[in-house]
């Protein structure tokens, strides 16, 4: 049966890459990196400089009756000042030139002591889906998975998963399918499958880590199809597919090939192996 549906969900990808899509999604909320004084979102470089959070400098900190804990380091934050300097080519003038400063913040929730949140998040309230959480709670030697907002990867070094939690998502299907994939890359590991993308260090954009890409999203679809969310996701996925896809030169037979390594990914989450599928294929038919 389970091969039956590996198929259907290889067949609907395809037809969805065939109407063409937009790459990348990231189907969590973000709470982004704040100035705690202002609550105004951090721009330019800087969002890329800090994680979400409020930040504050040492004297605001201190000001605010607040300190710094003990061993913290702070994050650097740049930006731009004008200053004018005289135009060398033609004496008298002044003319505006940009100097790059930059200066130290706390984020006032983790590194602080004495300070209250000032902000005020986007949360969803949502059930778990008994289904999907079947299949977390059945891959029998699955890594730890920890759960922090706008963070979704897994470190096959460490063997760790990482993923926002349940309420940072407006839909809760799209939360199982950020887990589903981190769960399919895992199964990548030395001790478990040992795919290339995923033992071997790989380059983000490289064909084997794009190749990894699209067995971790095709393996997500066919678990969510698994627990009967996939009508939800699939466009997500066939999206996401689609931007590592064209990285590939779109190759339209390399899903076909990588699908199979899904399958497998899959089918070790389920804990079903091969003479197990050709078992219940016969049973099924009969």
């Amino acid at each position: 049966m389970s091969q039956k549906i590996y198929e259907m969900v290889t067949d609907r990808i395809i037809k969805e890459l065939e109407k063409g899509v937009v790459p990348w999604r990231r189907p969590w909320v973000v709470n982004a990196a704040v100035n705690w004084t202002t609550q105004k979102p951090y721009r330019g470089i800087n969002t890329l400089l800090l994680p979400p959070g409020e930040y504050a400098t040492f004297k605001q900190i201190s000001e605010a009756g607040g300190k710094v804990k003990k061993g913290e380091h702070g994050h650097i934050v740049v930006f731009w000042r004008w200053i004018e300097k005289e135009d060398e080519e033609e004496t008298g003038k002044m003319k505006k030139i940009p100097f790059l400063r930059y200066y130290k913040v706390f984020e006032i929730n983790t590194q602080c002591e004495g300070l209250e949140s000032k902000r005020k998040e986007l949360q969803f309230d949502h059930d778990p889906i008994a289904e999907a959480e079947k299949i977390v709670e059945g891959y029998r030697d699955r890594p730890e998975i920890r759960y922090k907002s706008g963070q979704a990867y897994y470190v096959p070094a460490l063997d760790i998963i990482s993923v926002p939690p349940l309420n940072d998502y407006p839909k809760i299907e799209e939360f199982y399918c950020t887990l589903f994939h981190e769960m399919i890359h895992s199964t990548g590991h030395k001790n478990r499958l040992g795919r290339t993308g995923i033992v071997n260090a790989t380059e983000f954009g490289s064909e084997p880590y794009s190749k990894e890409e699209l067995v971790a999203e095709i393996g997500a679809a066919m678990l969510c199809a698994m627990c009967g969310i996939d009508n939800s996701t699939i466009e997500n996925s066939a999206a996401y597919i689609g931007g590592w896809l064209r990285n590939l030169k779109n190759d339209p037979r390399l899903i076909i090939r990588v699908a199979g390594q899904a399958q497998k990914a899959a089918d070790h989450i389920l804990g079903v192996t091969f003479e197990e599928e050709g078992e219940e294929e016969t049973a099924t038919a009969a």
